[in-house]
């Protein structure tokens, strides 16, 4: 009788081991087309294309403005948001107007590069 039951014993677990495996192997393969479906999708969907930039050391773009600031004695350039270095330049603050100077101390908003340039330009030595 012990016998009967012993082998009913391994035949259900084996039984079990083998529906969890299926189970197992099912849900794998499906995940697994999904994702090829999700990554075929994207691959078919338009690439943005990326706002024309301008070639500098900051990677400005065309719509961005920038502020003049005052670092150790020294013009520099930052772009928009005021933590990001553009351009370092020469200009020394010392041997500026008063009422440059104090524009700089706030920080100078020049709107584009254009206007950028020329302000560096003219007060370049």
């Amino acid at each position: 009788m012990k016998n009967k039951y012993a082998i009913g014993f391994i035949v259900l677990s084996v039984t079990a081991i083998l529906i969890i495996t299926c189970a197992y192997q099912l849900s794998y393969y499906r995940a697994k087309e999904r994702a090829q479906e999700a990554r075929i999708k994207t691959e078919k969907e338009p690439a943005m294309e990326p706002e024309e930039t301008i070639p500098t050391e900051g990677g400005a773009l065309k719509e961005d403005c920038y502020y003049l600031m005052e670092v150790n004695g020294y013009i520099v350039v930052y772009l928009s948001d005021k933590k990001t270095p553009y351009e370092y330049t020469d200009i020394l603050f010392d041997e500026l107007p008063e009422k440059l100077r104090e524009e700089i101390r706030n920080g100078k908003y020049i709107e584009d590069t254009k206007a950028l340039y020329g302000f560096l330009e003219n007060y370049s030595s």
